[in-house]
């Protein structure tokens, strides 16, 4: 019988505290000037942070710990995601049922992860459709760096309302049937096998524009390639889009989005505003490195970071500004 569910960089995570307001969402304010954020982050790296321009807030924060799966919620929606903030991956077996003992010897690099472009073609699960592969998935690392082990998981079907799966442990054991509702308010509907239940976590499209979280992104040298968690900001698929270019921050104008591409990759503006100094051991920000966001609504904002450190001198409090333009 199945249990219907409703509705319901390196190493660090951003906590926008500082510029947190009590009501969520509030209302677009009026174009103004340079508003100045200071991105507290957590000392377990836990938190995934869904971020407004507009109101220069966040609306919505969860630990990474809370879900293990996001599924898409368009009516045609079939996408299945893995928790990318821990380093999670997926192997695709040969197996026709998940009631199969699973002996994952052998496996090497054959392990993939969901890129983080975020584009379709770019998941570890790919188009499952047409033949509802079992897959093996590892299950990451928690707060503590501990690995959390292997499960396996297969998606059995979609319709326009929601998905159905069913979940094992490797040797075919313990298997249960889920059904997931999809939400026509948001993008995707988060799923926690420790609760067996969807979770929420993203909050209804058209109130936030970025996620600030920790990803896992794909490095290609040096061989053999290296996946890696990383410090950075997506779009969470607010259905933003992002220019980057470089320069003064005081300089750019609505007129710099004419000659510079806008992509709706979720990684454009990604971990590198910032890099370690092996030398000295501390952060370097990269203030000249510009994003403009084209929000959900069509308006459009410039930020850049200028800092990642607090007056204390502890690395980990990122500080930006955004400008609406």
């Amino acid at each position: 019988m199945k249990n219907t569910v409703g509705i319901g960089g390196l190493l660090a995570v951003i906590a926008f505290s500082g510029c947190m307001k009590d009501e969520l969402p509030v209302p677009m304010q009026p174009r103004g000037g340079a508003e100045e954020c200071v991105a507290h982050v957590g000392t377990d790296y836990a938190n995934q942070l869904w971020f407004d321009l507009g109101t220069h807030s966040v609306v919505a924060e969860n630990s990474k710990m809370d879900w293990d799966l996001a599924f898409e919620c368009a009516p045609d929606g079939w996408q299945v995601r893995l928790n990318y903030s821990r380093l999670m991956r997926a192997h695709r077996t040969l197996e026709s049922t998940i009631t199969q003992s699973t002996d994952t010897t052998g496996y090497g690099n054959t392990w993939k992860i969901d890129l983080p472009n975020g584009r379709p073609d770019s998941m570890a699960f790919g188009d499952w459709r047409a033949e509802h592969p079992v897959f093996v998935l590892d299950m990451g690392y928690n707060v503590s760096g501990l690995p959390m082990g292997l499960r396996k998981v297969q998606i059995t079907g979609v319709t326009g309302s929601s998905f159905d799966f069913q979940l094992s442990d490797l040797d075919g054991s313990n298997i249960q049937d889920f059904i997931v509702q999809k939400d026509p308010t948001r993008a995707y509907v988060h799923f926690s096998f420790t609760s067996g239940s969807t979770v929420m976590i993203a909050p209804p499209l058209g109130t936030y524009d970025l996620v600030f979280t920790q990803f896992t992104e794909q490095f290609y040298a040096p061989d053999p390639y290296l996946s890696y968690i990383v410090t950075g900001t997506v779009n969470g698929y607010s259905g933003a889009r992002v220019a980057q270019l470089n320069g003064d921050f005081a300089s750019v104008t609505l007129a710099d989005t004419i000659n510079n591409p806008f992509s709706t990759d979720e990684d454009i503006i990604g971990y590198d505003w910032k890099d370690y100094s092996f030398d000295t051991g501390t952060y370097l920000v990269y203030s000249n490195q510009i994003y403009i966001v084209e929000d959900r609504e069509g308006y459009f904002y410039k930020l850049h970071f200028i800092d990642y450190y607090d007056e204390q001198g502890q690395r980990g409090s990122p500080k930006f500004e955004v400008v609406p333009l």
